[in-house]
């Protein structure tokens, strides 16, 4: 479940299949010891959120576009290069079907290994490339990360946590939310990681 939120609590909606919700994980500790608010981390399933919204990915969007294909990339190079993030890499197996380890998120809040799993996981997706949707896969990391993989894999599969993922991600599409990473700071939604430095700003006021 997700603590309650304070005045300078920020909700981070995120999927572990959006690259650019990785670099907004990475840039966030730096924004909570600048201002000593807290991203309080909800997981959601991107795909789910794309059906009930009608979006798609930018590489599908834009799959006519190229030069708007190229800019994104640009663009989350500048990202990269302007906050040091050295060990972001591109996902050979990309899109991965983030449906196990989005409950395996959920699983990991039950089990009270949250950060760890968090942690594991975006590295295991956006710095070292491992295909994320492969059973064999997900227990190898978690269990080389030192978490329990197989009580991670069996609370996964819990109703309950089926469940409690399914109403996080209708319940941000209700707010309006259509992709990941998206913020709101009380009711105000931010959509996309260029939005972080408005946050802090909005944070700071």
């Amino acid at each position: 479940m997700t603590p309650p939120l304070g005045p300078s609590t920020v909700e981070f909606l995120f999927d572990f299949g959006s690259p650019n919700a990785y670099l907004a994980h990475k840039v966030i500790p730096g924004i909570e010891a600048r201002t000593g608010a807290r991203f309080a981390y909800v997981p959601v399933l991107l795909g789910g959120v794309f059906k009930a919204t009608g979006n798609r990915s930018p590489m599908e969007a834009f799959a006519g576009i190229p030069a708007k294909l190229a800019y994104e990339a640009r663009e989350r190079d500048r990202f990269v290069a302007r906050h040091g993030l050295t060990r972001f890499a591109a996902n050979p197996h990309f899109p991965v079907n983030t449906l196990s380890i989005m409950r395996g998120a959920v699983a990991a809040q039950a089990l009270g290994v949250f950060e760890p799993y968090v942690e594991a996981v975006f590295a295991a997706m956006w710095e070292a490339g491992q295909k994320m949707d492969d059973p064999a896969v997900i227990a190898r990391v978690l269990t080389e990360a030192g978490l329990p993989a197989a009580d991670l894999i069996a609370k996964s599969q819990d109703q309950a946590v089926k469940d409690q993922l399914a109403a996080n991600t209708a319940a941000a599409v209700a707010r309006g939310v259509f992709g990941s990473p998206s913020f709101f700071l009380g009711d105000e939604l931010y959509f996309g990681k260029d939005k972080l430095g408005e946050i802090e700003a909005a944070i700071l006021g």
